[in-house]
């Protein structure tokens, strides 16, 4: 496959996962809470469940892309999950560093860095793919399966660690519904 294909190829899925990223940020309250939605939507505003908006996205487009190019860029797949997993750091450490030097979390800036983040991880995916480095495709699918299974493990048993805290209403998970009596 040429260079114009995957690099090509690497923009639909950038405008994708920023598209799709986007819209998986609303679909749990627009399905009415629906719980096998919040498999991979998210169920509050906690750093984690903006990872998991970031992860599903990227993992769709790097499992069409892999029948898509499989046959001519072999660490494809490699590639892509090394991409996700820089983009889902790059987030985790930017997010806790400006907040931590400012003191608060500023919307604006957590957009950016979440478009920011996900421009830059396929942009990482495309150098990798064409440098055609070399690495495990089964270890690439088994670290895949394992970053899907804790997305949807901790959407229901959210352990009650920072990463996983809602910032709004510093709670944990799937939040409840407040009655007032």
């Amino acid at each position: 496959m040429n260079k114009n294909k995957i690099r090509n190829y690497q923009i639909f899925s950038c405008i994708f996962a920023c598209i799709a990223s986007t819209l998986l940020h609303f679909t749990y309250e627009f399905f009415g809470k629906n719980i096998f939605v919040a498999s991979f939507s998210a169920v509050n505003e906690s750093v984690w469940e903006h990872l998991k908006l970031l992860f599903f996205p990227m993992l769709l487009t790097t499992i069409v892309g892999y029948f898509y190019t499989r046959k001519n860029t072999p660490n494809f797949l490699c590639s892509k999950t090394l991409s996700i997993l820089a983009t889902m750091a790059f987030i985790v450490i930017f997010f806790y560093t400006y907040t931590g030097i400012i003191g608060k979390s500023i919307v604006f800036i957590d957009i950016a860095l979440f478009f920011v983040a996900v421009i830059l991880g396929e942009y990482l995916a495309y150098k990798l793919i064409i440098t055609k480095f070399k690495c495990n495709a089964i270890l690439s699918s088994f670290i895949l399966l394992i970053t899907l299974f804790a997305f949807i493990i901790f959407t229901y048993f959210t352990p009650k660690i920072g990463i996983f805290k809602d910032a709004i209403t510093n709670e944990y998970g799937i939040l409840e519904e407040k009655t007032h009596s």
